[in-house]
């Protein structure tokens, strides 16, 4: 089944959530993203601050969560444990 957009963008921010600092390749296989769509959602998501983009120890780009990319997802995750109102 195909995934939203909302959905991909809480699918990235869960495996940077869960995983840490991460380059692009990786954020595609842990995620199941390809990469067109992938450099597409990062773009969203370190433009509304939700992640940023570092450096890490060899001069590669990572990306990781930041706090305001935290929050969202406790926000999500707080919304799934509510019970549907279809009567």
């Amino acid at each position: 089944m195909r995934r939203s957009k909302l959905e991909m963008y809480i699918d990235t921010l869960k495996v940077l959530a869960h995983n840490g600092p991460l380059m692009q390749t990786k954020i595609m296989s842990k995620g199941n993203f390809n990469c067109n769509m992938l450099n597409e959602y990062l773009s969203f998501l370190i433009k509304h601050e939700l992640i940023e983009e570092r450096t890490n120890q060899k001069s590669k780009a990572v990306f990781a969560i930041t706090q305001n990319g935290t929050n969202i997802l406790k926000y999500f995750r707080e919304l799934e444990q509510v019970p549907p109102i279809i009567e």
